[in-house]
């Protein structure tokens, strides 16, 4: 019996959850994958084989010595290129990785997938703004996704791995270039405390990427803490 061939929709869906996910994590019982797969009809096994072809296609792994399968189509080439990079389409066709509500120790959920819904005017505000937030909302789900994913799941800093203590930080700031909004080079994967201090100025990186403090840092934290949390 032949196989079937994927779609186009299957292959863009499948290469936006690659940008979510940490290499490490990609097998057929990583809960993401398994949901993937009934939502489009494929098995865990043949998503996470996909995933794996994709990574291959990763300049950014290569440059790491991490290879994928190694077996990619013309068809999983042609995806890659066309829309590898293009964060708001990767965007728009995610199966948004969110954390759940409680303890955010347990496995992401998720919700929502393929293109964005139809939009029904709520109280306030008619369809278009409706629209509008529901991008934004899940832009910014994909972004903290991938910018976790590319960081294993860990802060840069501190190494804390409890994705409930986990932010997705811009480098450039949210309003200042739409064209880096989404993409996740553009992103820092902190915890809570330290992108706080982040996003206030009071933190920030050199050119080699060494941690440059404030002197309030040090005037307003007490000694031990700071010792602990900026000096460690």
């Amino acid at each position: 019996m032949s196989s079937r061939s994927w779609t186009r929709e299957q292959l863009l869906t499948t290469l936006a959850l690659y940008c979510q996910t940490p290499f490490g994590r990609m097998h057929k019982g990583n809960p993401a994958i398994i949901a993937l797969g009934a939502a489009i009809d494929r098995t865990p096994s043949a998503v996470a084989l996909k995933l794996c072809n994709f990574a291959s296609l990763d300049p950014e792994l290569s440059r790491r010595g991490v290879g994928g399968m190694g077996n990619t189509s013309a068809a999983d080439r042609g995806v890659w290129e066309e829309f590898y990079g293009r964060w708001e389409v990767l965007a728009e066709h995610a199966m948004v990785l969110e954390a759940p509500a409680g303890n955010g120790d347990t496995p992401s959920a998720l919700r929502g997938l393929g293109h964005l819904p139809h939009c029904v005017g709520e109280a306030g505000a008619g369809p278009t703004e409706v629209l509008r937030e529901t991008m934004q909302r899940r832009g910014q789900a994909f972004f903290r996704a991938a910018v976790l994913a590319g960081y294993e799941g860990k802060c840069c800093l501190t190494g804390i791995t409890s994705e409930a203590l986990l932010r997705a930080s811009h480098i450039v700031p949210w309003a200042e270039d739409p064209a880096l909004r989404l993409d996740p080079r553009n992103g820092l994967c902190l915890n809570a405390l330290h992108d706080a201090a982040f996003d206030r100025g009071l933190i920030t990186f050199s050119e080699r990427f060494e941690l440059v403090l404030s002197k309030k840092v040090k005037d307003e934290v007490p000694g031990d803490v700071y010792r602990e949390m900026f000096e460690g």
